[in-house]
């Protein structure tokens, strides 16, 4: 299973599109992996959301990751899930999602890293790199120095977040990322010149794993 270097996350307060539109439309301009994230609607509504994105996906031979809800990932049949240092734990979404599923953490430390590896985490998401509005509870940029720490112990791939921009994506892959999530930096403006853009600055670099061959 591939991960490539750029990473959509749906974002309800940063554009008026519904969350199909808003995946159609990033598909169709190159993007491969997208991550749903819901933080407002009820469960019910997450898992009829999620079976829609996932027809969407499976027409670009995109990946989907559910954000939160391994059970919900499992029902619609995507291609993993994410965690928030608050959800269930590593080992018991394993469980869940079984061997052949992705299943990402979001770490905020060195030692969350680490851990997130130890307990078997597909790659991980680490940040907030800069500055972010986009998720209020994001907390205190983490910054180049510790990304490039925690590349140097972290053997997993490492999904870089929170704040990224055009301006800055450079610094995050030199510093070690493997791939980056956006939103806002997509979703604000022309969304199709945005990921144009991002998607030929991370051509530059070696980026994207093969699941199989990264475990």
């Amino acid at each position: 299973m591939y991960l490539g270097g750029l990473c959509f996350i749906t974002d309800r307060k940063t554009s008026q599109l519904s969350f199909e539109d808003m995946v159609l439309r990033v598909l169709k301009s190159g993007v491969r992996w997208v991550q749903y994230r819901d933080k407002e609607g009820s469960r019910r509504d997450i898992f009829k959301e999620a079976s829609g994105l996932r027809r969407i996906a499976q027409d670009f031979n995109a990946l989907l990751i559910i954000n939160d809800h391994p059970d919900i990932a499992l029902a619609v049949n995507a291609d993993g899930a994410h965690l928030g240092q608050d959800d269930l734990p590593m080992k018991e979404a394993r469980k869940i999602m079984g061997k052949d599923k992705l299943v990402g953490i979001s770490t905020h430390n060195f030692d969350q890293a680490i851990a997130a590896e130890r307990n078997g985490a597909d790659y991980i998401g680490f940040g907030p790199m800069f500055r972010t509005m986009t998720k209020k509870d994001a907390g205190t940029p983490k910054g180049i120095r510790m990304l490039q720490k925690i590349r140097s112990q972290v053997h997993i791939p490492i999904v870089a977040i929170g704040g990224i921009t055009i301006e800055n994506v450079r610094s995050v892959f030199e510093a070690g990322a493997d791939a980056v999530a956006v939103a806002s930096a997509i979703l604000n403006g022309d969304i199709e010149e945005n990921i144009k853009r991002f998607l030929e600055i991370i051509g530059s670099y070696d980026t994207g794993y093969r699941m199989q061959d990264s475990r």
